[in-house]
């Protein structure tokens, strides 16, 4: 367990060196904010935010640092040490974690105290939705980098994936402002459930449906991962 957590805490102080990824993941969100002030629809940008800070973490971010393990040979290595390989991928998701609570954090309380946005109506769905989209994010994250064979392939992939999906979603503006068509189309991509229960448990009726296409998500990305999932 000590080996796991100091590696859980490498991971982070790697990801929390990366600029771009602190940056939209702590700070851009926030800064999307500040044009709405005043606006009715503060309210449901924040748990959106929440959900495009996870998808720039697990989505955009993790793939590249998994495939430069495999291509600087760290996860063969470490696969003839105590520690195994699969531990250093269960240290990116809660590098991920952590880093998403920090961004969720910051916007949170800025736009409680800042933005006069009332408190989460439902925390513990809040807080069961947030959890599920981190792993949904991260499970997505290990499937581009099971497919990628180089970190600039994984990368690329990253970026193809997730900003169309954060706009089609509602994570980045809201469904409601898109033609009928887009918000069809985003209602069946896997950010779309985890925008809604965000939503929902922040300031609405909390659904057992978007947490149940979350966690199916995760088990059908999972295994799709392991087996295409290379060491080396």
């Amino acid at each position: 367990m000590r080996a796991f957590t100091r590696m859980s805490a490498t991971e982070l102080t790697l990801l929390s060196r990366d600029p771009g990824t602190l940056f939209f993941m702590v700070a851009f969100p926030l800064m999307l904010l500040v044009p709405h002030t005043g606006s009715e629809r503060i309210a449901v940008l924040v748990p959106s935010y929440l959900a495009m800070i996870l998808a720039i973490g697990g989505i955009s971010a993790l793939p590249g640092f998994v495939v430069t393990y495999r291509e600087r040979k760290v996860l063969r290595r470490l696969a003839t040490t105590p520690i195994a390989p699969l531990a250093v991928l269960a240290a990116q998701v809660v590098a991920q974690l952590v880093m998403g609570l920090a961004g969720a954090a910051i916007i949170v309380v800025a736009a409680l105290a800042a933005f006069g946005v009332d408190a989460p109506a439902h925390p513990a769905p809040l807080a069961l939705a947030f959890v599920l989209t981190v792993l949904m994010t991260c499970s997505l994250g290990f499937l581009i980098a099971a497919v990628a064979r180089t970190v600039r392939v994984a990368d690329l992939l990253g970026l193809m994936i997730m900003f169309p999906m954060i706009f089609l979603s509602g994570a980045a503006i809201p469904r409601e402002g898109l033609p009928p068509s887009l918000r069809a189309i985003g209602e069946y991509l896997p950010l779309g459930p985890a925008v809604t229960a965000l939503r929902e448990g922040w300031a609405g009726t909390p659904t057992a449906l978007p947490l149940l296409a979350l966690t199916g998500i995760i088990v059908v990305s999972t295994v799709i991962s392991a087996a295409l999932f290379r060491w080396e």
